[in-house]
């Protein structure tokens, strides 16, 4: 697998911007994490893709940005449009939608950026939302969805005919979307895959298996995992992250520490385990603590350094992120999958790191020791992360072992 971070991290929106954070971040992660080379996953705002995709000379530019700073690029993020580090964000991020033909022109520029950038030989991958946020939504909506995904399906296999580059699409799950969960995804894709020109090709569309998304929705890892695979599509990107975990909601301490996790920028949305095996849902973390069941663990979409671990008695998912990773290595195609460190969370911890390089090197030294070589073996002794970078608002991580993750599908 091919490790790579995701720049969405950081704030740019124009070239200037992006070239200024390979300098001052990642051509500096790469050497604090002690790699000789390191993936980029770029988040390219809309009107800088299409900037990119217009300018050969621009592109030019970025190819030897990341040449100098020993950085390659094989994905790019393409959910969030645009503003992604506004002061609230929120359901903004889901915008435009699988609806608006904005999201199919900036999907094939970014596409026709990434197949340029390409190094030779290699394969490209972009996630994306999955389709939009879940209401309003309707048959109509469906239908232009379709029609839209079908659209990049035919363009992608058109680019590859063209420049001999192939890069695929990545529907990503999401909690509260209209495919919330792995499930989701492969059912809406799974009767609509094909070759000819109103089908979504699966040679050029599957799956981002975001592990902070799975965790939070409480699937079974391999179950989720193993249904991508049996209904012929390609875990094609795994954002390596993990969630916060509440084993005890109705603890005091547990709700405070929790509590500390609230912030005006980004959705959190949080779902309970109820002792009937069902899922409770609330789509940000304040309704969650006025409304969650606490019968049951809750688990709150926020992305955690992976090498760190929220105060006690909350703990992360990671044990959710290496069993999927072995799993996924268990697909065919598995090992071409493209592994994103996507922690994009440090500006909004409750007390923000004073060392953004610092902290995201660590995190990556955690992944490429961790996760780069993972099995089914290997992935319960991975789930207990390295303490290499602590951080004053994330402690590091004790000896206690982290919670299994449930085996209930939502």
């Amino acid at each position: 697998m091919h490790l790579s971070y995701c720049t969405n991290v950081h704030p740019a929106e124009d070239l200037e911007g992006v070239l200024a954070q390979l300098d001052a971040f990642a051509g500096p992660v790469r050497r604090a994490a002690g790699l000789d080379e390191l993936g980029v996953g770029l988040w390219l705002p809309a009107g800088l893709a299409r900037q990119l995709a217009s300018s050969a000379d621009d592109r030019q530019r970025l190819r030897e940005r990341l040449d100098v700073n020993g950085l390659t690029l094989r994905t790019i993020n393409a959910f969030p449009y645009r503003a992604f580090h506004a002061d609230v964000v929120k359901l903004d991020v889901y915008r435009p939608d699988w609806t608006d033909l904005r999201r199919v022109r900036y999907t094939l520029d970014c596409a026709a950026v990434l197949a340029d950038l390409l190094p030779e030989g290699a394969a490209g991958s972009i996630s994306t939302l999955p389709l939009g946020w879940r209401e309003p939504w309707t048959a109509d909506d469906d239908l232009r969805a379709t029609e839209a995904v079908a659209t990049v399906s035919r363009g992608l296999r058109a680019l590859r005919a063209a420049t001999g580059r192939t890069v695929r699409l990545a529907i990503e799950p999401e909690p509260g979307c209209v495919l919330d969960t792995v499930a989701d995804v492969v059912a809406w894709l799974e009767p609509r895959l094909g070759t000819g020109d109103d089908d979504i090709d699966p040679e050029f569309v599957g799956v981002c298996l975001d592990t902070c998304h799975l965790a939070v929705s409480f699937a079974d890892p391999i179950a989720a995992v193993q249904r991508i695979g049996a209904a012929g599509l390609r875990v094609v990107k795994v954002q390596a992250s993990a969630a916060l975990h509440v084993e005890h909601p109705s603890d005091p301490a547990s709700r405070d520490a929790v509590a500390e996790f609230v912030e005006q920028r980004y959705l959190h949305q949080t779902r309970a385990l109820r002792a009937d095996g069902s899922v409770g849902a609330a789509d940000d973390l304040p309704e969650a603590l006025e409304t969650l069941p606490t019968d049951g663990p809750w688990r709150v979409h926020f992305h955690v350094p992976l090498h760190l671990s929220p105060r006690p008695p909350i703990t992360a998912t990671t044990e959710v992120l290496t069993t999927a990773l072995a799993a996924v290595r268990e697909l065919p195609h598995g090992d071409e999958a493209h592994l994103d460190v996507e922690t994009y969370t440090w500006s909004v911890l409750p007390e923000p790191v004073d060392d953004l390089v610092a902290g995201i090197a660590g995190e990556l030294r955690w992944a490429a020791e961790h996760l780069l070589e993972v099995t089914p073996e290997a992935a319960h002794a991975a789930s207990v992360p390295a303490q290499s970078v602590p951080a004053r608002s994330v402690p590091a991580r004790s000896e206690t072992a982290q919670s299994e993750p449930a085996e209930v599908a939502s």
